[in-house]
C-alpha cells in the first residue's frame, strides 16, 4: 500500500462524504516517486461546530505516525457538508513550490 493510500485509509475514520488525498511531491524538490507532500480535501459531519484548528488536530492525531516520519508537508482543506456545498465543491489550488518543481 502506498503512503497516499495509507493516509486515505486512516482518514476514513472521520466518515467522510468527500475524501481526496493527492500526492503533490512531484511539485517540490524531492527525488522522483517521493511521497512527502500531500493535499487532503475532506468533508465530514465530524467537523460540525469545530473551528479549523480543532479539525486539523483531529487529522493530525489520525496521521501521527506519518507526520512524524515520511510526510514533510500536509495541506488540509477540511469542510462540513454545508461549507463544501457553499464552495460549490471546490477547494483552493496549491501554490507553486518556491524551491522546487524540478
Amino acid at each position: 500500500m502506498t503512503l497516499q493510500e495509507q493516509i486515505g485509509q486512516k482518514l476514513k475514520a472521520l466518515s467522510p462524504t468527500v475524501l481526496e488525498v493527492e500526492n503533490e511531491s512531484h511539485r517540490h524538490s524531492v527525488p522522483p516517486n517521493s511521497e512527502t507532500h500531500f493535499k487532503v480535501t475532506l468533508v465530514s459531519r465530524e467537523f460540525d461546530g469545530l473551528m479549523p484548528v480543532k479539525r486539523h488536530q483531529q487529522v493530525y492525531k489520525l496521521l501521527a505516525d506519518e507526520m512524524s516520519g515520511p510526510v514533510h508537508a500536509l495541506a488540509l482543506h477540511l469542510y462540513t457538508p454545508e461549507e463544501w456545498e457553499a464552495r460549490g465543491g471546490e477547494r483552493p489550488d496549491s501554490p507553486d513550490c518556491r524551491g522546487g518543481g524540478k
